[in-house]
């Protein structure tokens, strides 16, 4: 926000100090350690340094890539004369300013990240600037950098529905399947489920003491649509025309009734309370067996040495029902505020900071793994580092990316109206899990809920 000045004027070396790296991305760096040396440092940007003696002011909210690239941030500098701050800061709170930010127009920041699920606000409402005139421009960015390189799932929230690209991805998150424990369900005689019908029997076989046969945290929002749209319910009546809530029909009772015995028969004690980190500990030590989740979540079962069960994980597809296969797909990408004062040079930035280059260099020095770049994804040491127990899990996850943007049905998530139905969507897997309500009331009190928020909004 416009009146942010302390943290506008918070060093990059101590923000960076303050800022704590999420447990998942250690153990990411941890897997990609020692796969390569240190890579070369990007390239010269071809710049003359015209923009010598320019500040930029960026914010983004904590990751281990935010971490990577201060880091990296000297040697930007030196490249273009271009001197950055970057005020990192917690997620939620990252989300409320930046919202704040982008919808007065404000100038505090010269770029930012986009994070998913506002992307649509933030796109949809034009609060950033379209990047395509500096992509076209031979003069601003050279072909080689490639902008038709990075995977059209990946991107496809930071598009308009007109095709407009607001910004590039830095990461993309995968839901996939891990089985932390593949051994009990190969001495059962079955396979790694790839319906919902065969995940529900094969968790039948295979819970035990010890040993859940299902576990995922309390994002329900996140975790719970792929099914909702596996057996043919919707979130809303149609993303591109009619944003009305469809939370109650047939097939949302349904796929909610489903997921929530998933959690509550299948699941481990205290599981509607688990984060997303108490949920990867479990399967590390071999606690819970199945998960659903997006990949950065579920690689280092078989990479970091925290883990337990390193020889018998296996990967594989999120399943799929009758209606189909929809594993969701996110991605946080970099972008520019319209009110910003340094547009030309905060294109700079983002171009150096997701260069195919510095995409890499994060990949094998930071464990960033989860790369929005195809070139990168097929390099062979990425598909080295993400090969596990002899799966290709690299293959698993283009593949999904690419099913993604083919198909577009992510585009419910990044609809302006989705943070507050995702509100209701929580809410109501945690009664009917807990069994306060059946999933029909707690579909129908969520639809009504829903719709009562969004015509308070102006939205219906």
């Amino acid at each position: 926000m416009a009146n942010t000045t302390d943290q506008m004027k918070t060093t990059t070396a101590a923000t960076l100090g303050a800022a704590k790296i999420h447990r998942r991305e250690l153990l990411l760096g941890a897997a990609a350690a020692g796969l390569v040396g240190v890579l070369k440092a990007p390239a010269a940007l071809g710049q003359t340094k015209e923009f010598s003696g320019v500040t930029l002011n960026g914010a983004a909210f904590q990751h281990a890539f935010q971490a990577g690239i201060a880091e990296l941030l000297p040697e930007f500098e030196k490249l273009t004369g271009i001197r950055v701050n970057l005020d990192i800061q917690a997620f939620p709170v990252y989300n409320q300013r930046m919202d704040l930010e982008l919808s007065t127009k404000g100038s505090a920041y010269d770029f930012c990240n986009i994070t998913f699920p506002y992307s649509g606000r933030w796109v949809g409402s034009k609060w950033l600037h379209p990047l395509d005139e500096f992509v076209k421009d031979p003069n601003a960015t050279p072909p080689a950098w490639d902008a038709d390189d990075f995977i059209s799932g990946a991107q496809t929230a930071l598009r308009d529905r007109e095709g407009k690209t607001y910004g590039f991805a830095w990461v993309t998150g995968v839901q996939m399947m891990a089985a932390a424990r593949g051994d009990l369900i190969e001495k059962a005689g079955m396979r790694l489920p790839t319906t919902f019908a065969e995940l529900k029997a094969v968790c039948a076989a295979t819970h035990q003491p010890g040993t859940a046969a299902y576990g995922n945290d309390k994002l329900h929002h996140w975790q719970w649509p792929p099914f909702l749209m596996g057996m043919g319910g919707k979130i809303f009546k149609d993303p591109s025309g009619d944003p009305t809530p469809d939370l109650n029909s047939p097939e949302a009772v349904e796929a909610a009734a489903y997921y929530a015995e998933l959690l509550t028969r299948y699941g481990p004690p205290g599981v509607l309370s688990f984060t997303d980190d108490q949920v990867q500990r479990a399967q590390f030590a071999g606690r819970v067996n199945i998960r659903t989740q997006s990949l950065d979540w579920l690689l280092p079962l078989g990479k970091s040495p925290e883990s337990q069960v390193r020889d018998s994980v296996r990967y594989g597809l999120f399943p799929g029902g009758s209606a189909g296969w929809f594993p969701a797909v996110n991605s946080q990408g970099y972008g520019i505020p319209a009110g910003a004062k340094n547009k030309r040079a905060a294109w700079e930035l983002i171009k150096w900071a997701v260069s195919k280059e510095n995409v890499k260099r994060m990949a094998f020095e930071k464990g960033q793994l989860s790369v929005a770049r195809r070139s990168v994804l097929e390099d062979p040491q990425t598909r080295e580092a993400m090969t596990v127990n002899g799966q290709d899990v690299a293959k698993l996850y283009l593949d999904t990316v690419e099913h993604a943007g083919k198909l577009g049905y992510m585009a419910y998530r990044i609809l302006p109206v989705f943070p507050q139905v995702g509100e209701k969507i929580n809410k109501a897997i945690e009664r009917i899990a807990s069994k306060q309500e059946s999933a029909q009331a707690a579909m129908d009190a969520a639809q009504q809920e829903a719709i009562a928020d969004l015509k308070k909004a102006g939205v219906l």
